[in-house]
């Protein structure tokens, strides 16, 4: 009986953080970006597209090691990437 009841407030709270961002959306807000830690241990990044981006601690760790790398890149490449808006 008390699962029962947790499970109808999960599911209470899911409804109204989905209404929540329904509206967000309607009225034209940016995505703001948030984390969130998954059920393995991954860190997952949401708001930059569709789908969040998810790594393990050491991925993100080397993936920023590199973030010079990365901005150089992306620099002598401008003429070649699009930009979304």
């Amino acid at each position: 009986m008390e699962q029962q009841l947790d499970l109808k407030a999960e599911l209470e709270k899911l409804k109204a953080e989905n209404e929540a961002l329904k509206s967000s959306k309607k009225a034209g807000m940016s995505k703001e970006i948030s984390f969130k830690i998954g059920e393995k241990g991954g860190l997952s990044v949401y708001g930059l597209g569709r789908f969040p981006v998810t790594l393990y601690k050491e991925q993100w760790l080397r993936l920023l090691d590199k973030s010079d790398d990365i901005r150089d890149y992306l620099k002598q490449n401008e003429d070649k990437l699009k930009t979304k808006e």
